[in-house]
């Protein structure tokens, strides 16, 4: 355990020194780990945990055709390391709960029939938990129910774990009814390829969670640019100059200096003139958003986000309304220019990141 300050602040972290993957090994020799879903965390978890030496099985619905080849081409074999949702529950002492959190309410109450005393319940996500009275996900009082959560999608744990990198991840207990419950955890954090470990909650996971996917991770990201975007090119702006000085120079050059040293170093690294306009105008951008982060937080903690999930998620044609808005997205002016943009990158730079993401699933149905 190392402790670290973050600004003031200081904090335990589990790093790969702490906790070596040889001793990961060693915690987890007896196990078998069930992952349950490949949709979208589970094929980069359990190809890591798989390639790190672990006793790895897979559980899938079949009936979500796409997600039971993709786990058949990235070698997982039926009958062998590949089963239905079910007969993996059972099989498996750590059960990896990693369908979406609309699939876990609908699969639970065979998952809880499959569970014995001293298993450990596994999320990567506190919402099911958390919201446990609108979910039904209420676990029995003879396993231990854990957490590991990491700070990126299913792409980056597995591209990162390829590069040697790892991602960085949170870590919670919310029930430890073995005595190892902790131990386990750290174990199965380490061996899904986290970079380090630092310590939440399953309330405040979910709640950091849905607030930064539809805070600046997402939803206001995805907002301000089509915001900026507009505004360009309304004034005259051709799409190339538009979508270049709204997405490719922060993705492909600014962001990478913040992932760097920080935002301030980031700054120091550009004109004078755009450091000025930049410090002036970040209050006023704070000032406007804040209140909507405000009451973002409000409906994550009051369970309103969690009930829209819930329902939309759940309909039988969530998928093909999902479809439909993704491509209303992807069709726009905008994104056909990033399209467009992305073609006339390097080739270089193109078969990296082929390479890096090979094998890695993307978003799954269930």
């Amino acid at each position: 355990m190392a402790i670290i300050d973050f600004g003031g602040v200081k904090e335990e972290v589990i790093t790969r020194d702490e906790f070596p993957m040889a001793k990961a090994l060693e915690v987890l020799k007896n196990e078998t780990i069930a992952v349950i879903g490949y949709g979208v965390q589970g094929p980069a978890q359990a190809l890591n945990m798989k390639d790190n030496g672990f006793k790895v099985i897979v559980g899938q619905a079949k009936r979500f055709e796409n997600d039971w080849e993709r786990a058949m081409a990235d070698g997982w074999v039926p009958g062998e390391t590949l089963f239905d949702i079910e007969e993996a529950a059972q099989q498996g002492t750590i059960v990896q709960m990693l369908v979406s959190d609309a699939a876990q309410k609908a699969i639970w109450p065979a998952i809880k029939k499959c569970l014995k005393p001293g298993d450990a319940l596994y999320f990567s996500h506190g919402f099911s938990i958390a919201y446990k009275d609108q979910t039904g996900v209420i676990p029995p009082d003879d396993v231990d129910i854990i957490l590991v959560a990491p700070k990126g999608s299913g792409t980056s744990v597995r591209r990162n774990f390829l590069s040697g990198a790892g991602i960085n991840s949170s870590f919670a207990v919310e029930q430890d009814y073995t005595g190892r419950a902790r131990e386990r955890c750290l174990a199965i954090g380490i061996a899904i390829g986290s970079g380090y470990l630092f310590p939440t909650t399953f309330q405040h996971e979910v709640y950091s969670d849905l607030t930064g996917e539809r805070g600046v991770l997402m939803g206001a990201l995805a907002g301000i640019m089509e915001a900026q975007y507009d505004v360009l090119r309304e004034h005259g702006h051709s799409p190339s100059e538009a979508f270049n000085e709204t997405v490719e120079e922060l993705t492909e050059s600014l962001i990478k200096l913040v992932a760097e040293n920080g935002m301030d170093w980031m700054y120091t690294n550009c004109s004078a003139t755009a450091q000025r306009g930049a410090l002036d105008w970040k209050p006023r951008f704070k000032a406007a958003v804040l209140p909507v982060f405000k009451e973002l937080y409000q409906r994550v903690a009051s369970g309103v986000e969690t009930e829209r999930v819930l329902t939309a998620c759940g309909a039988l044609d969530y998928q093909e309304q999902l479809g439909k808005e993704l491509a209303e997205m992807g069709n726009s002016e905008m994104w056909l220019a990033g399209k467009a943009t992305r073609a006339l990158r390097p080739k270089a730079l193109a078969k990296e990141i082929s390479a890096s993401t090979k094998g890695v699933g993307g978003r799954g149905s269930n």
